[in-house]
């Protein structure tokens, strides 16, 4: 037996930090595809906030509403096919729905910041939707990523 031999890790011992190397590898490839799948739902949603309120003169809060529940369809879509590889529930409808849950608890956070935004320090709404996007964003992929798409469900 040589001196490498009889120094050498077993498998698993030498194997754990390579795995947890590729699973943080894993995690951060996905963030960074849910920034870019939010980037282009966030311009719809932005789009669409802009133009409810300013060209059909909505409310900013319902246009708000409007505008994100579009961006997290488009989201949806775009998570599902581009952004995560493991899908823990195997009812696609189950999915959608729990996606979109956890979107109307962004959509409750995103509200909250705007309207504080607006309302309370006299910013405008398209300002102030900029803060209430990153409050939601970091939210949302969060719980996202903790129920729907992690290991222990079926494979994507």
């Amino acid at each position: 037996m040589s001196a490498s031999e009889t120094l050498a890790l077993p498998p698993a011992a030498a194997s754990a930090p390579a795995r947890r190397r590729a699973r943080l590898a894993g995690v951060s490839g996905e963030f960074w595809r849910y920034l870019a799948a939010s980037v282009v739902a966030l311009g719809v949603d932005f789009g669409l906030l802009w133009w409810l309120t300013e060209r059909a003169g909505l409310h900013y809060l319902s246009s708000a509403a409007i505008s994100y529940s579009t961006g997290c369809l488009l989201h949806y879509v775009i998570s599902v096919t581009l952004v995560f590889r493991q899908r823990r529930l195997a009812s696609g409808w189950a999915e959608f729905a729990s996606f979109f849950a956890i979107g109307l608890v962004g959509l409750a956070a995103n509200q909250l910041v705007l309207k504080a935004a607006v309302d309370l320090l006299g910013v405008g709404y398209l300002l102030g939707k900029i803060a209430a996007t990153g409050a939601s964003f970091v939210l949302t992929f969060l719980a996202r990523r903790a129920m729907l798409f992690t290991a222990g469900g079926v494979q994507a």
